[in-house]
């Protein structure tokens, strides 16, 4: 399943980093700053 992060930008404006699962359907909110991520399926995943 594929993970996002997420700090909420802004240095430390932001938020504490997240790692968020985007799920099924491949979207996922971040809980702290409402951001949407969204995974497109033309994009090559790369591995760490």
């Amino acid at each position: 399943m594929p993970v996002v992060s997420c700090d909420g930008g802004g240095g430390a404006l932001g938020h504490p980093l997240v790692y968020l699962n985007t799920g099924e359907n491949g979207v996922v909110d971040c809980p702290y700053c409402g951001k949407r991520y969204v995974l497109l399926s033309d994009v090559e995943r790369t591995e760490a």
